[in-house]
């Protein structure tokens, strides 16, 4: 029953990306917020332990950055270069990654739960300890990261295996 609220839940989201509704005119600073970082460079950049809660990555490049023990609760990457970076122990809760590169991420005792990750690559990403509670990713994606899941939450107490969803 999970799964299906799950699926519906993707198809919902992917609905909206692919055919947002109409909006009023407004005025740029209406349309973006304070916390939207669009196109901008953050290669190597250490964010460690910071709060970034609700922060908005849109094109950015946070390749080989340091996010390790941040808060990154409903943190939003929408088409983000995520390459070789570290995620170690944030809280990516609610958080959202469409169209994002997470090749060579270290997303090793994170919590990604509610986490809807659509469209993102996840090659060679070292997920030990990681809770994806209730994430929406794509299938071949689960596969990929189900080859090398092990390992229990430390803050969640989840097995990471159990939270993909791995056979």
């Amino acid at each position: 029953m999970i799964r299906f609220w799950q699926v519906l839940t993707g198809f919902v989201l992917a609905f909206l990306l692919l055919f947002p509704v109409s909006a009023q005119a407004a005025s740029s600073s209406g349309v973006t917020s304070s916390n939207s970082l669009i196109q901008q460079n953050f290669k190597g950049q250490d964010f460690s332990g910071q709060s970034l809660v609700t922060q908005d990555y849109t094109s950015a490049n946070l390749e080989k950055a340091n996010f390790s023990n941040a808060d990154m609760r409903g943190v939003v990457f929408n088409g983000t270069v995520l390459r070789d970076v570290n995620l170690h122990g944030v809280d990516f809760s609610e958080g959202i990654a469409y169209l994002s590169d997470f090749r060579g991420a270290n997303l090793s005792d994170a919590v990604l739960t509610n986490a809807m990750m659509l469209r993102s690559v996840f090659d060679n990403v070292d997920v030990t300890n990681a809770d994806f509670t209730n994430a929406v990713l794509d299938g071949t994606e689960i596969k990929k990261l189900c080859a090398t899941a092990s390992g229990i939450n430390s803050k969640t107490g989840v097995a990471t295996r159990e939270s993909l969803g791995c056979k």
